[in-house]
């Protein structure tokens, strides 16, 4: 395997591909005695329509997140069952554009590592198996409806996107999973799950060869050219309705304010936007910031109240929020700073503080292995090297934020989602 090393983060990643275009990195990290290994497929919640024999197919909502569920089975037993008793903690999870199989352990690391290869890389489904998963499924759909922060951020979208798959629920609806067969399992596997579409990252005191030698072994099915996929058409920077309001069992209210960014198709670029847009967010809402002790002291909102910005297959979102006691309130001095920052732009001081501090959270994430894989993985799905994102971060000038800002942030883009309580 090749070696890259990052003297200005202290790490070593080894980075190969097989024949079959499966892509594995490894972050040694010697004298640990944990080790990690994650194995993940570029498709999530938001990839409903795609091409398969050529033609388009439109799947039910939830299909990424049924087939995480099931893919655990195996004619010998359940996988899951599997790694537990062999020490490792395993686990998995849907997002809306990834879908990830990993586990830790400090013992029989090989073993299990050679258990997931073969689970993920292994469809196994029944007409009975599939049937009894769409009643599990039903149950968990009930409870995240009954979720106010689900609600929330769905509502959010909602607003924001008319068509694109990022606005319905990765796990789908009631109605959604009963439309799903076995038949539409094995159908995403093969598009999805395809070497091409995967990437499989270790982190820990482990021998890269052997890695690489043990997923040549496993995953030796053929790379299929990765397909097309259709999120709708392009909608613009303006926000589809600018409101969503549901009374639910909360104590104060709940609110999200935020608006679109377009993504470029991938690169350093893509990298370069979405550093930005978490600047701008740190910038405008990070609790060392002038609105958000504004905000808190005149006591319109609570203490989780931050801002966020996340980026989603091809398009991203900004948004502020949390919980408040006066909505409009708060809505208003978010408007009002950003049209600060525009006129007057962002403080020197204060901005190099948060890129100081967005620095030491990317070198501190560098211990937590979990979040070294997802990052990775991102970044081979999305052509970049996530391993440079604190130099990144260091070439992102205030202008740049200050324009983002000005370009993203106001009334005309925005949209807000309310969650109030039911006997308000």
């Amino acid at each position: 395997m090749k070696k890259v090393d990052y003297a200005g983060i202290g790490e070593s990643v080894y980075f190969d591909k097989l024949d079959n275009g499966l892509g594995i990195f490894v972050v040694k990290k010697e004298g640990f005695a944990k080790k990690y290994a994650y194995f993940a497929t570029n498709y999530g919640g938001v990839d409903r329509r795609f091409k398969f024999g050529g033609q388009w197919i439109d799947t039910p909502m939830g299909v990424a997140h049924f087939l995480e569920h099931k893919m655990f089975d195996m004619p010998e037993g359940n996988a899951l069952n599997t790694l537990a008793s062999n020490g490792a903690s395993p686990n998995a999870y849907t997002s809306l554009d990834i879908t990830a199989y990993h586990f830790e352990s400090v013992d029989n690391f090989w073993e299990n590592l050679e258990t997931l290869l073969k689970f993920v890389s292994t469809p196994y489904f029944t007409k009975e198996s599939v049937m009894k998963e769409q009643g599990i499924i039903g149950q968990e759909i009930g409870m995240v409806n009954d979720n106010p922060g689900t609600e929330l951020y769905y509502g959010l979208l909602r607003c924001l996107y008319k068509d694109h798959p990022i606005r319905e629920n990765i796990v789908g609806t009631v109605e959604s999973i009963a439309q799903i067969t076995e038949e539409t399992l094995y159908a995403c596997h093969k598009m999805f799950y395809n070497p091409k579409n995967m990437v499989l990252c270790v982190v820990g005191d482990v021998d890269p060869d052997m890695v690489y030698d043990m997923a040549k072994r496993i995953i030796t099915q053929p790379g299929e050219e990765i397909t097309d996929r259709d999120y709708g058409r392009d909608e613009g920077l303006g926000p589809y309705e600018k409101r969503f309001r549901r009374k639910m069992q909360v104590a104060s209210p709940l609110f999200f304010l935020g608006g679109k960014v377009k993504m470029p198709k991938g690169g350093e670029d893509y990298l370069k936007t979405l550093i930005k847009g978490q600047i701008a967010a740190q910038v405008m809402a990070g609790a060392s910031s002038p609105l958000y002790n504004n905000l808190y002291s005149k006591g319109l909102v609570m203490s989780d109240f931050s801002g966020e910005f996340e980026a989603v297959a091809d398009t991203a979102y900004i948004v502020f929020g949390g919980e408040a006691r006066d909505v409009s309130g708060a809505v208003e001095m978010i408007y009002a700073e950003a049209e600060k920052i525009a006129e007057r732009g962002i403080d020197k001081d204060y901005y190099d503080r948060i890129i100081k501090s967005m620095i030491g959270a990317e070198l501190r994430g560098l211990n937590r292995f979990d979040d070294i894989c997802y990052n990775v993985a991102r970044g081979y799905f999305r052509d970049y090297d996530a391993m440079r994102a604190s130099d990144i971060i260091r070439t992102i000038s205030r202008e740049e934020v200050e324009s983002f800002i000005k370009d993203h942030v106001n009334e005309n883009y925005f949209a807000l989602s309310v969650i109030e309580p039911q006997n308000g």
